[in-house]
């Protein structure tokens, strides 16, 4: 069975409300297959990530970047999870050796003002990690409802589907 890791930081109502909406997506009862394992992104391990076979991303834009939680979950399993560093330390712009790379992996974020920094700081890392965006990054900005639900939903069946048998 496949096994999807989703990794998030929601610390407000609005941002748990789209991590519950794609989470929902991932679990949707036509997909067969398919583990969908939660972790909240504090929690992850690089142990997580390198039984996985596809991932789902989830972070609020927290000061024009990815939340704090979501840095250190990269941090922490950078190198074990196969993640690349070019010869000054920066990451490289592939990866994938233990985690097996050009796995999918699908990202939402949410901000109250703009995500542009968010999205372009995790798009930088997964890269060096090898995984493969196979889905449209899902921005939202301010309020969430009912097409925030949906699309979040849309994500996270998105993701779980290429991983379905």
């Amino acid at each position: 069975m496949a096994r999807l890791l989703v990794v998030h930081h929601s610390p407000t109502p609005t941002a748990r409300a789209v991590a519950e909406a794609a989470i929902a997506g991932a679990g949707d009862d036509a997909l067969d297959g398919v583990e969908v394992v939660v972790r909240e992104a504090l929690s992850a391990t690089a142990a997580d990530v390198l039984a996985a076979d596809g991932y789902l991303l989830g972070t609020t834009a927290n000061f024009g970047y990815m939340s704090g939680a979501l840095k250190h979950f990269f941090d922490t399993i950078f190198l074990e999870a196969g993640g690349a560093l070019t010869g000054d330390g920066s990451a490289g712009p592939t990866g994938g050796g233990a985690a097996g790379g050009r796995k999918p992996y699908g990202l939402w974020v949410h901000g109250r003002y703009d995500t542009t920094g968010a999205v372009r700081s995790v798009q930088s890392i997964v890269q060096a990690l090898g995984w493969q965006q196979s889905a449209s990054v899902l921005e939202i900005l301010g309020d969430v409802g009912e097409t925030e639900h949906a699309a979040a939903y849309e994500l996270g069946g998105t993701i779980a589907a290429l991983l379905s048998e």
